[in-house]
Protein backbone atom coordinates (compact mmCIF):
# COMPACT_ATOMS: atom_id res chain seq x y z
CA UNK A 1 0.00 0.00 0.00
CA UNK A 2 1.01 3.62 -0.27
CA UNK A 3 2.64 4.51 2.31
CA UNK A 4 1.05 6.83 4.98
CA UNK A 5 3.45 9.79 5.17
CA UNK A 6 2.41 10.73 1.39
CA UNK A 7 -1.18 11.51 2.83
CA UNK A 8 -0.77 13.74 5.85
CA UNK A 9 0.23 17.43 5.55
CA UNK A 10 3.47 18.99 6.56
CA UNK A 11 2.69 20.34 10.21
CA UNK A 12 3.65 23.76 9.60
CA UNK A 13 0.80 23.38 6.09
CA UNK A 14 -1.54 21.85 8.59
CA UNK A 15 -1.71 24.50 11.11
CA UNK A 16 -2.44 26.93 8.77
CA UNK A 17 -5.66 25.35 7.64
CA UNK A 18 -8.91 26.91 8.69
CA UNK A 19 -10.57 23.35 10.29
CA UNK A 20 -13.84 25.08 11.94
CA UNK A 21 -14.50 27.11 8.80
CA UNK A 22 -14.05 24.26 6.62
CA UNK A 23 -16.09 21.31 8.62
CA UNK A 24 -18.62 24.21 8.69
CA UNK A 25 -18.48 24.60 5.00
CA UNK A 26 -18.68 20.25 4.54
CA UNK A 27 -21.80 20.73 6.96
CA UNK A 28 -23.50 22.85 4.63
CA UNK A 29 -22.58 21.00 1.26
CA UNK A 30 -25.01 17.96 0.09
CA UNK A 31 -23.36 15.11 0.63
CA UNK A 32 -25.85 12.82 -1.00
CA UNK A 33 -25.28 13.05 -5.55
CA UNK A 34 -28.18 13.26 -7.45
CA UNK A 35 -29.45 9.71 -8.59
CA UNK A 36 -27.96 9.92 -11.97
CA UNK A 37 -24.90 11.02 -11.06
CA UNK A 38 -21.49 9.72 -10.06
CA UNK A 39 -20.61 12.66 -7.82
CA UNK A 40 -22.93 15.81 -6.59
CA UNK A 41 -20.19 17.71 -8.60
CA UNK A 42 -17.23 17.85 -10.60
CA UNK A 43 -15.01 19.95 -11.50
CA UNK A 44 -12.30 19.56 -14.43
CA UNK A 45 -9.19 22.20 -14.73
CA UNK A 46 -8.61 22.24 -17.67
CA UNK A 47 -10.36 21.36 -20.81
CA UNK A 48 -8.03 19.84 -23.18
CA UNK A 49 -7.94 16.22 -25.22
CA UNK A 50 -7.86 14.18 -21.96
CA UNK A 51 -10.61 16.21 -20.15
CA UNK A 52 -12.63 16.34 -23.02
CA UNK A 53 -12.18 12.07 -23.34
CA UNK A 54 -13.77 11.89 -19.53
CA UNK A 55 -16.41 14.43 -20.32
CA UNK A 56 -17.92 13.19 -22.86
CA UNK A 57 -18.94 9.18 -22.34
CA UNK A 58 -19.82 11.13 -18.20
CA UNK A 59 -22.56 13.16 -20.42
CA UNK A 60 -23.68 11.10 -23.32
CA UNK A 61 -23.45 7.74 -21.52
CA UNK A 62 -25.99 9.60 -18.47
CA UNK A 63 -23.24 8.79 -15.92
CA UNK A 64 -23.06 12.75 -14.68
CA UNK A 65 -25.45 15.54 -15.91
CA UNK A 66 -23.89 18.16 -17.65
CA UNK A 67 -25.39 20.66 -14.66
CA UNK A 68 -23.23 18.69 -12.26
CA UNK A 69 -20.18 19.92 -13.91
CA UNK A 70 -17.88 22.61 -13.62
CA UNK A 71 -14.93 23.79 -16.05
CA UNK A 72 -12.16 25.75 -15.72
CA UNK A 73 -9.71 26.72 -18.37
CA UNK A 74 -7.11 29.50 -18.60
CA UNK A 75 -8.69 30.29 -22.39
CA UNK A 76 -12.03 31.99 -23.02
CA UNK A 77 -12.74 29.66 -26.30
CA UNK A 78 -11.68 26.46 -24.98
CA UNK A 79 -14.40 27.25 -22.37
CA UNK A 80 -16.31 29.03 -25.30
CA UNK A 81 -15.68 25.39 -26.89
CA UNK A 82 -16.75 23.27 -24.17
CA UNK A 83 -20.62 24.95 -23.34
CA UNK A 84 -20.50 24.14 -27.51
CA UNK A 85 -19.93 20.46 -26.90
CA UNK A 86 -21.86 20.01 -23.67
CA UNK A 87 -24.70 22.37 -23.57
CA UNK A 88 -25.85 22.73 -19.93
CA UNK A 89 -22.17 21.85 -18.47
CA UNK A 90 -21.17 24.84 -16.43
CA UNK A 91 -18.01 26.86 -16.82
CA UNK A 92 -15.75 29.13 -13.85
CA UNK A 93 -14.07 32.05 -13.99
CA UNK A 94 -11.37 30.89 -11.94
CA UNK A 95 -9.86 27.65 -10.25
CA UNK A 96 -11.47 28.75 -6.71
CA UNK A 97 -15.02 29.21 -8.27
CA UNK A 98 -14.54 25.72 -10.01
CA UNK A 99 -13.34 23.91 -6.51
CA UNK A 100 -16.15 25.58 -5.01
CA UNK A 101 -18.87 22.46 -3.34
CA UNK A 102 -16.97 20.28 -5.60
CA UNK A 103 -16.90 16.50 -4.82
CA UNK A 104 -14.13 15.60 -7.35
CA UNK A 105 -11.44 17.95 -8.68
CA UNK A 106 -9.83 16.59 -12.16
CA UNK A 107 -6.24 18.00 -12.52
CA UNK A 108 -6.15 17.89 -16.40
CA UNK A 109 -3.33 20.11 -17.01
CA UNK A 110 -0.23 19.97 -18.27
CA UNK A 111 2.43 18.63 -15.50
CA UNK A 112 4.28 22.31 -15.60
CA UNK A 113 1.01 23.95 -14.52
CA UNK A 114 0.41 21.60 -11.46
CA UNK A 115 2.00 24.17 -9.19
CA UNK A 116 0.17 27.03 -10.26
CA UNK A 117 -3.02 24.78 -9.67
CA UNK A 118 -2.05 23.88 -5.94
CA UNK A 119 -1.49 27.52 -5.16
CA UNK A 120 -5.30 28.36 -5.97
CA UNK A 121 -6.85 25.30 -4.39
CA UNK A 122 -4.41 25.74 -1.37
CA UNK A 123 -6.12 29.15 -0.90
CA UNK A 124 -9.74 27.69 -1.50
CA UNK A 125 -8.98 25.27 1.00
CA UNK A 126 -8.06 28.26 3.43
CA UNK A 127 -11.04 30.13 3.05
CA UNK A 128 -13.34 27.34 3.22
CA UNK A 129 -14.67 26.65 -0.26
CA UNK A 130 -13.51 23.15 -0.37
CA UNK A 131 -15.51 20.16 1.31
CA UNK A 132 -13.54 18.19 3.72
CA UNK A 133 -14.19 15.29 1.11
CA UNK A 134 -13.39 16.50 -1.63
CA UNK A 135 -11.35 13.92 -3.85
CA UNK A 136 -8.53 15.13 -6.09
CA UNK A 137 -8.42 12.61 -9.60
CA UNK A 138 -5.17 13.89 -11.23
CA UNK A 139 -4.48 13.27 -15.06
CA UNK A 140 -1.60 14.51 -15.22
CA UNK A 141 1.83 12.66 -15.87
CA UNK A 142 5.10 12.27 -13.58
CA UNK A 143 3.42 14.03 -10.62
CA UNK A 144 3.44 12.03 -7.25
CA UNK A 145 0.43 11.62 -4.95
CA UNK A 146 2.45 13.52 -2.33
CA UNK A 147 2.72 16.36 -4.25
CA UNK A 148 -1.14 16.60 -4.70
CA UNK A 149 -1.70 16.27 -0.59
CA UNK A 150 1.27 18.82 0.84
CA UNK A 151 0.32 21.36 -2.71
CA UNK A 152 -3.05 22.17 -2.43
CA UNK A 153 -4.28 20.76 1.31
CA UNK A 154 -6.70 18.12 0.14
CA UNK A 155 -5.93 14.71 1.45
CA UNK A 156 -7.39 12.86 -0.76
CA UNK A 157 -6.04 12.09 -4.19
CA UNK A 158 -6.25 9.30 -6.73
CA UNK A 159 -3.23 9.50 -9.19
CA UNK A 160 -3.94 7.75 -12.85
CA UNK A 161 -2.15 7.69 -16.13
CA UNK A 162 -4.68 7.00 -19.28
CA UNK A 163 -3.45 6.90 -22.43
CA UNK A 164 -4.37 8.91 -25.75
CA UNK A 165 -7.21 5.86 -26.85
CA UNK A 166 -9.24 7.29 -24.13
CA UNK A 167 -10.56 10.32 -26.47
CA UNK A 168 -12.69 7.69 -28.51
CA UNK A 169 -13.72 5.34 -25.51
CA UNK A 170 -10.36 2.37 -25.78
CA UNK A 171 -8.18 3.71 -23.65
CA UNK A 172 -6.28 2.15 -20.98
CA UNK A 173 -5.66 3.71 -17.48
CA UNK A 174 -3.57 2.48 -15.02
CA UNK A 175 -4.12 4.15 -11.02
CA UNK A 176 -4.30 4.57 -7.54
CA UNK A 177 -5.28 6.54 -4.71
CA UNK A 178 -4.46 7.50 -1.07
CA UNK A 179 -5.45 4.89 1.68
CA UNK A 180 -7.99 7.07 3.12
CA UNK A 181 -10.00 6.75 0.18
CA UNK A 182 -12.67 4.09 1.26
CA UNK A 183 -14.26 1.05 -0.90
CA UNK A 184 -17.17 2.87 -1.67
CA UNK A 185 -15.71 5.97 -3.63
CA UNK A 186 -12.75 4.28 -4.88
CA UNK A 187 -15.99 2.36 -7.11
CA UNK A 188 -17.02 5.82 -7.94
CA UNK A 189 -13.96 7.04 -9.18
CA UNK A 190 -13.27 3.32 -11.27
CA UNK A 191 -16.70 4.14 -12.70
CA UNK A 192 -15.50 7.56 -13.99
CA UNK A 193 -12.36 6.19 -15.88
CA UNK A 194 -13.83 3.27 -16.97
CA UNK A 195 -16.11 5.08 -18.85
CA UNK A 196 -13.39 5.66 -21.65
CA UNK A 197 -11.57 2.49 -21.10
CA UNK A 198 -10.30 -0.21 -19.40
CA UNK A 199 -8.45 0.19 -15.75
CA UNK A 200 -6.06 -1.34 -13.79
CA UNK A 201 -6.37 -0.45 -10.09
CA UNK A 202 -2.56 -1.12 -8.16
CA UNK A 203 -1.71 -0.60 -4.42
CA UNK A 204 1.56 0.41 -5.03
CA UNK A 205 2.61 3.69 -6.80
CA UNK A 206 5.73 2.93 -8.81
CA UNK A 207 3.64 0.65 -11.11
CA UNK A 208 1.55 4.10 -12.04
CA UNK A 209 4.91 5.72 -13.87
CA UNK A 210 6.07 1.82 -14.79
CA UNK A 211 2.76 1.82 -16.86
CA UNK A 212 4.46 3.29 -19.89
CA UNK A 213 6.50 0.82 -20.43
CA UNK A 214 4.06 -2.52 -19.17
CA UNK A 215 6.63 -5.05 -18.86
CA UNK A 216 7.16 -7.82 -16.38
CA UNK A 217 10.27 -6.20 -16.19
CA UNK A 218 9.26 -3.86 -14.55
CA UNK A 219 7.49 -4.95 -11.93
CA UNK A 220 3.89 -5.93 -13.38
CA UNK A 221 2.72 -9.27 -13.08
CA UNK A 222 2.24 -11.68 -16.52
CA UNK A 223 -1.70 -11.17 -16.30
CA UNK A 224 -1.49 -7.31 -15.55
CA UNK A 225 1.24 -6.71 -18.71
CA UNK A 226 -0.80 -9.11 -20.76
CA UNK A 227 -3.40 -6.26 -20.09
CA UNK A 228 -2.48 -3.46 -20.30
CA UNK A 229 -0.65 -4.44 -23.58
CA UNK A 230 -3.56 -5.71 -25.34
CA UNK A 231 -5.62 -3.00 -24.34
CA UNK A 232 -3.11 -0.42 -25.76
CA UNK A 233 -2.01 -2.26 -29.02
CA UNK A 234 -6.09 -2.52 -29.53
CA UNK A 235 -7.05 1.01 -28.44
CA UNK A 236 -4.04 2.67 -30.34
CA UNK A 237 -5.16 0.70 -33.84
CA UNK A 238 -8.31 2.03 -33.01
CA UNK A 239 -7.59 5.01 -32.70
CA UNK A 240 -5.37 5.22 -35.82
CA UNK A 241 -8.37 3.97 -37.44
CA UNK A 242 -10.73 6.60 -36.42
CA UNK A 243 -8.68 9.76 -37.03
CA UNK A 244 -8.01 8.66 -40.12
CA UNK A 245 -4.47 10.43 -39.60
CA UNK A 246 -0.65 9.32 -40.51
CA UNK A 247 0.85 7.05 -37.47
CA UNK A 248 3.66 9.85 -37.63
CA UNK A 249 1.69 12.54 -36.72
CA UNK A 250 -0.10 10.81 -34.07
CA UNK A 251 3.39 10.05 -32.56
CA UNK A 252 3.98 13.32 -33.16
CA UNK A 253 1.26 14.58 -31.16
CA UNK A 254 1.60 12.61 -27.97
CA UNK A 255 5.26 12.72 -27.97
CA UNK A 256 6.43 15.60 -25.77
CA UNK A 257 9.67 17.14 -25.40
CA UNK A 258 12.24 15.52 -23.12
CA UNK A 259 9.28 13.35 -22.59
CA UNK A 260 8.69 9.38 -22.04
CA UNK A 261 7.36 9.01 -25.33
CA UNK A 262 11.08 10.48 -26.49
CA UNK A 263 12.74 8.56 -24.34
CA UNK A 264 11.51 5.38 -25.44
CA UNK A 265 11.93 6.54 -29.29
CA UNK A 266 15.52 7.58 -28.95
CA UNK A 267 16.44 4.27 -27.39
CA UNK A 268 14.89 2.63 -30.80
CA UNK A 269 16.40 4.73 -32.67
CA UNK A 270 19.77 4.69 -31.48
CA UNK A 271 19.29 0.46 -31.69
CA UNK A 272 18.27 0.89 -35.42
CA UNK A 273 14.74 0.09 -35.10
CA UNK A 274 13.48 1.16 -38.12
CA UNK A 275 16.30 -0.50 -39.80
CA UNK A 276 15.45 -3.98 -38.33
CA UNK A 277 11.91 -3.88 -39.09
CA UNK A 278 12.63 -2.82 -42.64
CA UNK A 279 15.27 -5.42 -43.46
CA UNK A 280 12.60 -8.16 -41.48
CA UNK A 281 10.16 -7.15 -44.35
CA UNK A 282 12.59 -7.07 -47.00
CA UNK A 283 13.36 -10.83 -46.04
CA UNK A 284 10.11 -12.10 -45.53
CA UNK A 285 9.37 -10.22 -49.33
CA UNK A 286 12.47 -12.41 -50.77
CA UNK A 287 11.98 -15.76 -49.24
CA UNK A 288 8.33 -15.48 -51.18
CA UNK A 289 10.17 -14.55 -54.31
CA UNK A 290 12.27 -17.46 -53.85
CA UNK A 291 9.87 -20.09 -53.30
CA UNK A 292 8.37 -18.73 -56.14
CA UNK A 293 11.27 -19.42 -58.05
CA UNK A 294 12.17 -16.08 -58.79
CA UNK A 295 14.37 -13.44 -58.73
CA UNK A 296 15.18 -12.66 -54.92
CA UNK A 297 18.10 -9.72 -55.14
CA UNK A 298 15.75 -6.84 -54.51
CA UNK A 299 15.63 -4.07 -52.13
CA UNK A 300 18.47 -2.37 -50.56
CA UNK A 301 21.75 -3.47 -51.51
CA UNK A 302 20.93 -6.05 -53.43
CA UNK A 303 21.39 -6.54 -57.21
CA UNK A 304 20.62 -8.76 -59.96
CA UNK A 305 24.17 -10.94 -60.04
CA UNK A 306 25.60 -13.84 -62.40
CA UNK A 307 28.27 -15.27 -60.53
CA UNK A 308 29.43 -18.82 -59.06
CA UNK A 309 29.65 -20.36 -55.38
CA UNK A 310 28.55 -18.36 -52.08
CA UNK A 311 27.01 -16.31 -54.61
CA UNK A 312 24.03 -15.85 -56.61
CA UNK A 313 24.04 -18.20 -60.12
CA UNK A 314 21.35 -17.01 -61.64
CA UNK A 315 19.65 -18.36 -64.70
CA UNK A 316 17.12 -17.14 -67.54
CA UNK A 317 14.08 -19.12 -68.88
CA UNK A 318 12.83 -18.33 -72.12
CA UNK A 319 10.78 -15.40 -71.25
CA UNK A 320 14.21 -13.80 -69.97
CA UNK A 321 13.16 -13.61 -66.32
CA UNK A 322 16.55 -14.23 -64.01
CA UNK A 323 15.74 -17.42 -61.79
CA UNK A 324 18.28 -19.25 -59.08
CA UNK A 325 20.01 -22.11 -60.69
CA UNK A 326 20.00 -25.33 -58.39
CA UNK A 327 23.48 -24.20 -57.11
CA UNK A 328 21.94 -20.89 -55.38
CA UNK A 329 21.36 -21.25 -51.76
CA UNK A 330 18.93 -19.35 -49.54
CA UNK A 331 19.49 -16.03 -48.84
CA UNK A 332 22.58 -16.13 -50.45
CA UNK A 333 23.63 -12.53 -48.94
CA UNK A 334 22.29 -13.24 -45.70
CA UNK A 335 21.30 -10.34 -44.01
CA UNK A 336 21.82 -7.31 -45.56
CA UNK A 337 25.10 -5.99 -44.58
CA UNK A 338 25.02 -2.56 -45.09
CA UNK A 339 21.78 -2.45 -43.39
CA UNK A 340 22.34 -5.35 -40.19
CA UNK A 341 26.33 -4.40 -40.12
CA UNK A 342 26.50 -8.08 -39.21
CA UNK A 343 30.07 -9.98 -40.87
CA UNK A 344 30.51 -13.44 -41.93
CA UNK A 345 32.90 -15.09 -42.90
CA UNK A 346 33.11 -16.99 -46.55
CA UNK A 347 32.60 -20.85 -45.29
CA UNK A 348 29.24 -22.38 -44.22
CA UNK A 349 28.80 -24.26 -41.28
CA UNK A 350 26.80 -27.85 -41.71
CA UNK A 351 23.53 -26.17 -42.68
CA UNK A 352 24.99 -24.08 -45.03
CA UNK A 353 24.72 -20.50 -43.64
CA UNK A 354 27.91 -18.04 -43.36
CA UNK A 355 29.25 -18.15 -40.19
CA UNK A 356 29.25 -14.90 -37.79
CA UNK A 357 32.34 -13.58 -36.72
CA UNK A 358 31.54 -10.30 -35.10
Amino acid sequence: MFSNKLFTLTTRRLSQLPKQSNLAAAAAFSTTPAQSDIFSKISFLGTGKMAQAMMSPLVNKSLQSPSSITAYDVSDSALDNVKRLFPGMNTASCIQEAVTDSELIVYAVKPQNVDKVHTEIWKAVQEGKVRSDATILSVAAGKPIESFVSGSGIERVARSMPNTPAQIGAGVTVWGCTDNIDSNDRRRIKKVLDSFGKTVFVDDESFIDMSTSISVHMGFSRETATILTHHTLLGSTKFAMETGEHPAVLRNSVTSPAGTTASAIYELENGKFRTVIKDAIWACYRRSLEMGNKNSQVGPGRQSMVVMGSQMDLARDDDDVPKPSAKSKHHPVEPPRSEMKRHFDDSDDENGNGRKVA
